[in-house]
């Protein structure tokens, strides 16, 4: 299985995005897309796209927050980082910093963060994420830039 994570969006998908998404099983939108009609690239795609509602998002019906297990695995999916993680969760991905993350927590929780679709940022380039799932159950996080 192979997710890939995007984030921040902001109205652009950065041309051949789409092109570099085929072959994943999932696609994973930690929010800020704005305007819906930006995912259409992606939605042609035909898999899975599970967005989570950021804080430029005016589409009600995306969720806040989203909680998904694979690989044996509790991701919690959320735009603005919460203080603490939820009990249960192996890793959060959030968005909203438009800079990349990748740490664990004095708990074991991993937090993650593609980064910006958009542009770069804050000294950190444009960048998306692979969630990859192998057959030994385990799962990595490789990072992409555009």
């Amino acid at each position: 299985m192979r997710i890939a994570v995007i984030s921040d969006s902001h109205d652009r998908l950065p041309a051949g995005l789409a092109a570099r998404l085929r072959g994943a099983t999932e696609i994973w939108h930690l929010g800020d897309v704005c305007l819906p009609a930006t995912l259409a690239p992606l939605e042609d795609l035909a898999v899975p796209l599970r967005i989570v509602r950021g804080n430029c998002d005016w589409a009600s019906h995306w969720p806040e927050v989203l909680t998904l297990d694979r690989g044996g695995a509790r991701f919690h999916l959320v735009h603005i980082p919460p203080l603490r993680s939820p009990p249960g969760a192996t890793a959060i991905l959030h968005g909203h910093t438009h800079v990349p993350r990748d740490e664990v927590d004095p708990r074991g929780v991993r937090w993650l963060n593609p980064g910006c679709l958009a542009h770069a940022h804050r000294g950190a380039p444009a960048s998306f994420a692979w969630l990859e799932f192998g057959d030994n159950g385990g799962w990595t996080w490789r990072l992409e830039l555009l």
